[in-house]
């Protein structure tokens, strides 16, 4: 069996995994939540608004503290979104399942034993 095999029998495991599949549905919950897609359209347009404006040579401080405060404002609306705080659990789960794998595959790299290293 070759090495891209064993990576595609992999990423079918992972995706039988929990974090997974909570990950995913956490996933289609965002989308489908249009309060916070409205939310996080009005954050990349501050965003490109407040980078606009950076970039002027004669950039307006004033503009730009306002950009700031209003994107944080809606940052913290994002945050307090029930779905959104999901969402970031089910992230932090599959960021965590995701270092572990590819801990014990550098620790392989480095001539680890792959049946007992951690």
């Amino acid at each position: 069996m070759d090495i891209i095999e064993l990576t595609r029998q992999l990423g079918a495991a992972i995706q039988k995994e929990e974090a997974y599949i909570n990950f995913h549905k956490a996933k289609e919950t965002n989308e489908a939540d249009d309060e916070l897609n409205e939310l996080i359209n009005k954050i990349q347009l501050i965003h490109m608004s407040y980078q606009h404006e950076a970039s002027k040579e004669d950039a307006n401080e004033q503009k730009l503290a306002a950009y700031e405060t209003e994107f944080n404002d809606l940052y913290k609306k994002v945050m307090e979104n029930e779905h959104m705080r999901d969402y970031e659990v089910a992230r932090a789960e599959i960021d965590e399942m995701m270092h572990y794998i590819t801990g014990i595959l550098a620790l392989c790299i480095q001539g680890e034993d792959p049946a007992t290293c951690e």
